[in-house]
């Protein structure tokens, strides 16, 4: 399905989210980094869920009108988000989430000796929002990350990853248990207090079938220039 970027003048774009495709069902758009997709605990009003509630409803404050989460990216993370603009069509996507095809881009650390694979492990989460990796079933979700390397330095490695499943920090964890953090994960990986300020992990593309055209339809969002001022790449 042919995607048009819709026109929308600057000063409506909702803040940290450049909408890229817009119908009556549904609205995708280039989540910025350090911005959250919903409510946090520090954070109530700041977010992408809030900024499209504002402007679906199109400067009217009695409007009813909001949007519907679909999914979620880290705070950290930037790239492809959808959200729906129906309870209906939010359902629809969730049911069939496991046929979406979710592509990201990672900088890691070091070279991996393995250069394309398959991780699984079982996610937990402790009391301080830290996700871990277990092999019991019973003490966590089960979570699947598929990588390729794409081009390698002799410091760093660019990941293509197919994400399987859509847990928690899931490819953060993943990549830190091969002893390959992402570049600025100042949560799982090195970066605590090196110079990578920005986490080099990007939601590229998505694929999924439109709830009701029931076509095939594809949104890419652009990687952020700032990955290649550690490797260049072209994407």
């Amino acid at each position: 399905m042919d995607l048009q970027k819709p026109k929308i003048p600057k000063k409506y774009q909702p803040p940290g989210f450049e909408i890229l495709h817009e119908d009556v069902d549904l609205i995708i758009g280039h989540k910025a980094a350090d911005i959250l997709t919903v409510a946090a605990l520090w954070e109530k009003t700041n977010t992408v869920n809030e900024s499209l509630n504002t402007y679906v409803r199109k400067g009217n404050p009695h409007s009813k009108k909001c949007v519907y989460v679909v999914h979620r990216l880290d705070q950290a993370t930037s790239g492809v988000l959808i959200f729906a603009k129906t309870e209906k069509v939010q359902n629809y996507l969730k049911d069939n989430w496991s046929s979406t095809t979710k592509i990201y881009y990672a900088i890691v650390h070091g070279k991996l000796d393995k250069k394309n694979g398959l991780i699984e492990s079982y996610l937990t989460e402790d009391e301080d929002y830290v996700m871990h990796s277990t092999t019991d079933p019973e003490k966590g979700k089960l979570a699947k990350t598929e990588y390729d390397v794409v081009f390698e330095t002799s410091y760093f490695s660019v990941l293509k990853i197919n994400l399987l499943t859509g847990k928690k920090n899931q490819i953060r964890v993943h990549l830190a248990d091969l002893g390959h953090p992402i570049v600025g994960d100042q949560k799982y990986g090195k970066d605590k207090t090196s110079k990578h300020k920005n986490l080099l992990l990007h939601a590229f593309s998505i694929s999924f079938t439109h709830p009701f055209k029931q076509q095939i339809m594809r949104v890419q969002a652009d990687v952020p220039d700032y990955f290649n001022k550690v490797v260049e790449y072209k994407y």
